[in-house]
């Protein structure tokens, strides 16, 4: 299958938000408000200042997603992207799917933007192995939260 890599259109939203249920139930045992969802992914493509999607697609269909959202670090006077909401279809995964979607985020970076940083469930461990062989690393910080 040729992939090819892009920013998401509004038209690939059904698929990013079967991708964000499909994650959840998969990675945290969770099942995911469908209207909620749709209205999460929707808001990103209503205001693009809330962050922005990125897929790859192959045969006529989307087959991966991540979003980037922005943090402001002063450290660097610039924005450090962080990479969330990360799917590959089952069918997919273990192709370099992933790395060729990172690898097209990262070209997709201006002069502004100092970082790329994500968080991953401390009990998926394939995810974390693939992150780092594309050079990157968990071993700077923790992340703490609080969720309502």
């Amino acid at each position: 299958m040729q992939l090819h890599y892009r920013g998401a259109r509004r038209d690939d939203a059904p698929a990013i938000i079967d991708f964000q249920q499909a994650m959840a139930r998969e990675t945290e045992e969770v099942e995911l408000d469908r209207e909620t969802v749709t209205r999460g992914v929707h808001a990103v493509f209503d205001d693009p200042s809330r962050g922005r999607y990125f897929v790859a697609d192959g045969d006529g269909r989307v087959v991966a997603s991540l979003l980037i959202t922005y943090e402001w670090s002063d450290w660097r006077n610039g924005v450090v992207w962080w990479i969330q909401s990360v799917y590959v279809r089952p069918e997919s995964r273990g192709r370099g799917v992933y790395a060729g979607l990172y690898a097209h985020v990262k070209q997709s970076a201006d002069a502004s933007v100092r970082g790329i940083r994500l968080y991953v469930d401390r009990r998926n461990t394939p995810a974390q192995e693939v992150y780092r062989r594309l050079g990157m690393n968990g071993e700077h910080y923790l992340v703490f939260e609080w969720m309502k």
